[in-house]
């Protein structure tokens, strides 16, 4: 028996990396998992995953850069489930290794639109759903936020911003027993691949700069996490952002 047996998600990102492995532990647990990205094909792909796992799940190719298209997808994951409990933000466009006067308002545009904004609409969205009988929310933020990593400027501003939505809705939802929490993870998604790659160097000072000396598995790592917090072991946490990143970044 799972701890989110008869329990709703949706994990926006879902086709691919972090919203990917965290959308099948979801199910692992006993979530039944709307799975929500840009692209029919990536997000149809997880929903198979999950009902291989056992569990029921939705596909619904959403731009979470866009209101109406979040309010429709949540009207969707009502009609067809009938509540929602919990609601895990990773959806997000990357501009990185640009350097902050090359930075374009297209790229601002992009990242926070889909970062940010998108976290944004599904909470406001969601809300009405989620106090109903009380919920959790999981955003995804970074550490590229919290440090300031060079050539990070827009998804920096944006994660940033997202962890402080999650500490402002944390003070006001409490009252509705909504859990609002943040992660920053680490974790070997397909642009994080792509990167270690191309910088062979650079990719060897990362990894000597984590104490648990490598970097996190979507499902087992960052999943297992995102679990925690989505489940009721986590019912007297709300307002955090926990690191989830073998240790890179100690916070003081």
């Amino acid at each position: 028996m799972g701890k989110l047996d008869g329990r709703v998600a949706i994990v926006t990102g879902a086709g691919q990396g972090i919203g990917r492995g965290v959308a099948l532990e979801l199910a692992r647990d006993g979530a039944d998992v709307v799975a929500v990205d840009m692209a029919s094909e990536t997000a149809s792909r997880t929903a198979g995953e999950v009902e291989a796992i056992g569990r029921r799940s939705l596909a619904v190719p959403t731009d979470v850069r866009f209101r109406d298209r979040v309010e429709a997808c949540v009207a969707e994951t009502e009609q067809r489930f009938g509540r929602l409990d919990v609601l895990v933000n990773c959806a997000q466009i990357q501009r990185q290794q640009i350097g902050f006067e090359d930075t374009t308002d297209d790229d601002m545009e992009a990242v926070l639109g889909s970062g940010l904004m998108g976290t944004f609409y599904f909470m406001q969205t969601c809300f009405p759903l989620l106090r109903r009988r009380g919920g959790k929310i999981v955003n995804v933020a970074s550490a590229a936020g919290l440090v300031g990593y060079a050539g990070w400027a827009s998804y920096a501003v944006a994660k940033e911003g997202i962890r402080a939505l999650t500490k402002v809705a944390a003070n006001e939802w409490g009252r509705h027993e909504i859990n609002v929490n943040a992660i920053c993870p680490l974790s070997l998604t397909p642009s994080m691949q792509e990167w270690h790659t191309n910088n062979p160097e650079l990719s060897k000072i990362m990894l000597d700069s984590i104490p648990l000396g490598r970097i996190g598995d979507a499902e087992q790592d960052i999943g297992r996490a995102v679990a925690f917090l989505a489940g009721p072991d986590s019912d007297y946490v709300t307002g955090t952002t926990t690191m989830v990143d073998g240790g890179q970044t100690i916070l003081h």
